[in-house]
């Protein structure tokens, strides 16, 4: 039985992540930290029954709860902190959160490398279906190097574009033969081609009624190709954290990305 916290558990996804660890018999929720909720139940508040506990506002309440793995769905400033606790306390982290930089992410290797015995697993989307959108992405990205991606969340989403966006990006750049055609559009509202990197176009979206989508559209010669992933309930990346959070542990260091814990076989 794995004894896992969760940081932000007042938040929607803090609350589902609450829930979907209630519900497994091989974890065990034993710890739920968020400043903004501090001192209320926590039953009442993530719509569950029988945990027993009482929000904390400050992580130290998992150590004496004995939280071997905590959970992150909160805001990147506030992760940072909350994974730098997890670091210095010997507690592994799995982290939803979106908007580390690199920057930030290499002095959270540093510090992992130099002084804790803790795992880390970021992953900008826990979404198995997900995961496979971005894989098929990138293999599709060998053959026909010329994407376009729009990435469609609730306007409750702080960053733009999204860190699957970001990723699904990557791992196109990775393996694309070319960059592909020189794009001889030319903007008559600015923002108009929407952000690019690597010679990757990405439109976000925020509206309400949204949860969590994006698609991938590749062009070839008198063809296109697009992969579409939508997440309609937040209850669709449980199944990937409450895998992480059985799998941190046999993990080494830090690790971005759901794949790394998933036998894709391709």
């Amino acid at each position: 039985m794995i004894k896992v916290g969760v940081f932000g558990a007042g938040g929607r996804m803090g609350a589902e992540v609450c829930r979907a660890v209630m519900a497994d018999e091989e974890v065990e929720l034993v710890g739920a930290v968020d400043p903004t909720f501090s001192g209320q139940d926590l039953d009442s508040i993530a719509g569950i029954s029988g945990s027993g506990l009482v929000v904390a506002g400050e992580p130290e309440a998992l150590t004496k709860s004995g939280a071997e793995v905590a959970v992150d769905f909160t805001v990147a400033e506030a992760a940072l902190a909350n994974i730098e606790w997890c670091l210095s306390n010997a507690v592994h982290a799995v982290v939803g959160t979106t908007g580390i930089t690199s920057a930030q992410l290499d002095a959270l290797r540093a510090k992992q490398s130099k002084e804790s015995k803790s795992n880390l697993l970021i992953a900008p989307n826990f979404a198995i279906g997900a995961v496979l959108m971005m894989e098929f992405a990138r293999q599709a990205a060998r053959f026909l190097p010329d994407a376009e991606i729009i990435e469609l969340h609730h306007p409750g989403k702080k960053d733009a574009p999204s860190g699957t966006a970001i990723k699904t990006v990557e791992g196109i750049s990775e393996v694309r033969k070319s960059k592909g055609i020189s794009d001889e559009s030319s903007e008559v509202l600015p923002g108009a081609r929407g952000a690019e990197k690597d010679g990757v176009h990405i439109h976000s979206v925020r509206l309400p009624g949204l949860v969590a989508h994006q698609e991938v559209i590749f062009g070839g010669t008198g063809q296109t190709l697009s992969i579409r992933h939508d997440s309609t309930d937040r209850t669709s990346f449980m199944p990937g954290v409450l895998l992480a959070i059985k799998k941190i542990g046999s993990l080494d260091g830090v690790t971005i990305g759901l794949e790394h814990v998933l036998d894709l076989g391709l």
